[in-house]
C-alpha cells in the first residue's frame, strides 16, 4: 500500500492552473473565520487556504516505539487531521490569524517552532510518535486508526507537557460544552488561555446556496522531513500548493469533532453569544452549551500534568498516570 501511496509524493501544483475548478459565483466563502468573496478573491482565498499547515501521511521516519511502523499510511490520518486542527491554533496563538504564508520567504521563528511540534520524530509533543503512542492508554494500538474522540483525548493529554504553548485543552463530554469548566480549567492554567477567537457574527453562518466544504485532505504519502544543519525546516511540503478539495456537507461523516480556539476570556465569552444566537436556535443541534456543571456528572477536576520526572519522548510511558477517559467514538468538541 505504501509503495502505492508514495507516487503521490510531493505533487505540488501552482494555483494559476486549478482556479477555473472553484464556481464563478457571488457567495462568501469562509476559511476558519475569515471571509472571501469568491468571484474576485480567488487568488486571495488560495493563498489563505495554502498558509495552513498541512499534514499528510509520511514515510521513512524512526519506528515508533523503536520496532513499530516506519510510516502512518492507511491508518495515520486522523492524526494527521488532529495535527492540522491544533497547528491551526498554534499559528493563531502566536502569530495571528492574518499571518500568511508565502513560499521560500523567511517566516517568523515563531512558525518553525510550531513546525517542529509536530515533526516525525518521538522527541516533538505533536509528533505521530507520540500520538500514536499515548493512543495506547486510549485502547488504541500502535497502527491502529483513531476516531476524532480519541485524537481530541490524546491532545489533550500531550497539550499538558507542552510548556511553551501552555494550552487548556477542553473535550466536550456527552456533546455539551460547559461554560462553567472551561473558565475553571483556564484559571487553573493562567496563561492557558493565550488563544484567537476572531470570528464575526456570521462565522457560523452556512451557506444558503451550496454549503459546500472546502478541505486539506492527509491521504498522500510524502517522506519524513527533518530539521536542517541550522535548525529550520524545510516547509515545502507542510503546504498544500494543489487545488483545495471541496464536498457536499450531506456527506460529512456524522462522527467529527470540531475545534474552537480563543485567546482571552472575551472571545470565550463571544463565542458562546455566537452559539446561542446562531446554533442552539436549531432544533437539530450539533452539541449543547450549558453554563453549569450537570449535577448528575462526576464532578469536573481540570487536568493536570502529571507527577513525573521525564519529558519528552520520555513521558509517553507514563500515560497510566493519566485520567482514563471516555473512550466512546461519539461527536466531541475539542476547544482551546
Amino acid at each position: 500500500m505504501e509503495s502505492v501511496l508514495s507516487k503521490y509524493e510531493n505533487q505540488i501544483t501552482i494555483f494559476a492552473d486549478y482556479l477555473e475548478e472553484f464556481p464563478d459565483t457571488d457567495e462568501l466563502v469562509w476559511i476558519l473565520g475569515k471571509q472571501h468573496l469568491l468571484k474576485t478573491e480567488k487568488s486571495k482565498l488560495l493563498s489563505d487556504i495554502s498558509a495552513r499547515l498541512w499534514f499528510t501521511y509520511r514515510r521513512k521516519f524512526s519506528p515508533i516505539g523503536g520496532t513499530g511502523p516506519s510510516s502512518d499510511a492507511g491508518w495515520g490520518c486522523m492524526l494527521r487531521c488532529g495535527q492540522m486542527m491544533l497547528a491551526q491554533a498554534l499559528i493563531c496563538r502566536h502569530l495571528g490569524r492574518d499571518w500568511n504564508w508565502e513560499k521560500q520567504k523567511e517566516q517568523p521563528k515563531e512558525y518553525q517552532r510550531i513546525l517542529q511540534c509536530f515533526l516525525d520524530r518521538k522527541d516533538c509533543c505533536y509528533s505521530i510518535h507520540q500520538m500514536a503512542q499515548m493512543g495506547v492508554g486510549e485502547g488504541k494500538s500502535i497502527g491502529e486508526w483513531f476516531g476524532p474522540n480519541t485524537v481530541a483525548q490524546v491532545l489533550k493529554k500531550l497539550a499538558l507537557f507542552d510548556e511553551w504553548n501552555s494550552l487548556a485543552v477542553y473535550v466536550s463530554m456527552d456533546n455539551t460544552v460547559v461554560i462553567e469548566d472551561i473558565k475553571k480549567m483556564c484559571c487553573v492554567l493562567p496563561s492557558s488561555a493565550d488563544t484567537v477567537g476572531e470570528s464575526t457574527p456570521g462565522t457560523l453562518n452556512a451557506s444558503n446556496q451550496s454549503d459546500e466544504l472546502i478541505f486539506l485532505d492527509p491521504h498522500t504519502t510524502q517522506t519524513f522531513v527533518n530539521t536542517e544543519e541550522n535548525g529550520t525546516v524545510d516547509d515545502q511540503t507542510f503546504h498544500c500548493l494543489q487545488s483545495p478539495q471541496r464536498m457536499n456537507i450531506l456527506n460529512l461523516d456524522p462522527s467529527v469533532a470540531l475545534g474552537f480556539f480563543c485567546k482571552e476570556e472575551k472571545d470565550f465569552d463571544n463565542w458562546c453569544s455566537l452559539v446561542q444566537k446562531e446554533i442552539l436556535k436549531e432544533n437539530l443541534r450539533m452539541f449543547e452549551l450549558v453554563q453549569k456543571h450537570p449535577s448528575h456528572w462526576p464532578p469536573f477536576v481540570p487536568p493536570a500534568k502529571p507527577e513525573v520526572t521525564t519529558s519528552g519522548a520520555e513521558f509517553i510511558d507514563s500515560t497510566e498516570q493519566l485520567e482514563e477517559s471516555d473512550l466512546e467514538e461519539d461527536f466531541e468538541i475539542l476547544s482551546v
